[in-house]
Parts: C-alpha cells; structure tokens; sequence
C-alpha cells in the first residue's frame, strides 16, 4: 500500500464516521464492519480531465469526495471512493442505460479490464488524509452478443462502471479475477478501509 498524504493521527478516538457516497454498494460493503455510520453526498463533478488516465481519474475523485465531505464535517472521518474501469486505458464509468451497457460489454469481451478502485479517508479535527488504490484485473469471457443481452435483461447494471456485477449474475461473463482486496471490485476495498480507519483513530473491534 502507497504512503501517499499519510499524516499521523491522533490516538483512537469517538470520531463519527460518513461514508461520502451515496452508492448503495459502498454503503452494503461498509456495513459489514458493523460501526456506526452517515451517509453523505459528495456533490463532485466526476468528469475526466483531457488525457487523464484511468487511475489518476480514481484516485482524484476519490480524495476529491472525501474532501468535499470532510469540508462540511471536520470532526468526522470521511471516506471517499470511485472506481473506472480501464480497458487499454480508456477509462469506462458507469453506463447509464442499457445501449451504452451493451457497448462497453461489446468493447470488453476476450480481453483484461483493470477496475481501478481508489479510496480515500480524511479527518480535519486530527490532521488525517490518505489515498490508495486496489487495482482489480478482470479477464472477461469471449461473450457473444445473446449473452450480453440477456445479462443486461436480468441485472441491469446501470450503475455500475464497466456494466459488471460480479457479486450477482456477472460472475458468469468472467474467466478470472486477479487483486489483493476482494471487495474493491464491488466497489469499496474493505481491507484498505480498515487499515485507513484505524490509522485515523477509529475503533473497529
């Protein structure tokens, strides 16, 4: 795990915690530490910048969120997280509809896509910032255009980048995943999480 914007925290400490994302994944995902938690809206334009790189794009809005967050709560530790999808390094977000779903299954198929998964955990009150990042390679099936439609029938995973529910029926388009944090491909890598949240003073267990 990178270093990046790792500040000393001070010792565990009561501070409240807000998740800075309304993602009912991420949300799901943080409820299995069982700590108390708000839920927050970031409100961050997630638009690419010209040239930008898949992670860079990650990583960016995922401090950028938590930050905008930590901004209207200084006393709390926010997490911020965004995941892109990376093909060749062209960056996919979510799709939005079925027709762009369809596209980017289309694009997708037979090949390695690398979900970039980025987080960050900010605290202003104890002088806490971190970001990092749980790339995730998924090695797509060869899948005909019958399979793509009638996974999108079933699902409909429009809000998810890269169109992939892999903790659903998109298990079924993949021949392999490769990564260190088995949920970051869901969308928030918890053993990431974990470590972040009691360096910033929270008490997990």
């Amino acid at each position: 795990m990178s270093k990046d914007n790792l500040l000393t925290a001070k010792p565990p400490h009561d501070w409240p915690v807000i998740l800075g994302s309304t993602s009912r994944y991420r949300k799901e995902l943080l409820s299995r530490l069982r700590i108390p938690f708000e839920v927050c809206a970031p409100h961050v334009d997630e638009t690419p910048l010209p040239g930008e790189a898949p992670k860079e794009l990650a990583l960016r809005l995922a401090l950028a969120k938590a930050l905008a967050v930590a901004k209207q709560n200084p006393n709390a530790v926010v997490i911020g997280s965004d995941q892109v999808a990376d093909l060749d390094g062209t960056p996919l977000g979510k799709p939005g509809n079925h027709t762009n779903a369809v596209l980017q299954l289309q694009k997708m198929r037979g090949k390695t896509v690398v979900f970039q998964t980025a987080l960050s955990v900010v605290c202003v009150a104890n002088g806490y910032q971190r970001t990092d990042l749980a790339a995730v390679r998924v090695k797509f099936r060869d899948l005909t255009d019958s399979e793509i439609e009638s996974y999108l029938r079933a699902e409909e995973p429009y809000d998810c980048a890269g169109s992939a529910k892999s903790e659903g029926l998109g298990i079924t388009l993949l021949e392999a995943i490769d990564n260190d944090d088995p949920t970051a491909l869901v969308g928030l890598p918890l053993i990431r999480t974990c470590q972040m949240l009691r360096e910033a003073g929270v008490k997990l267990l």
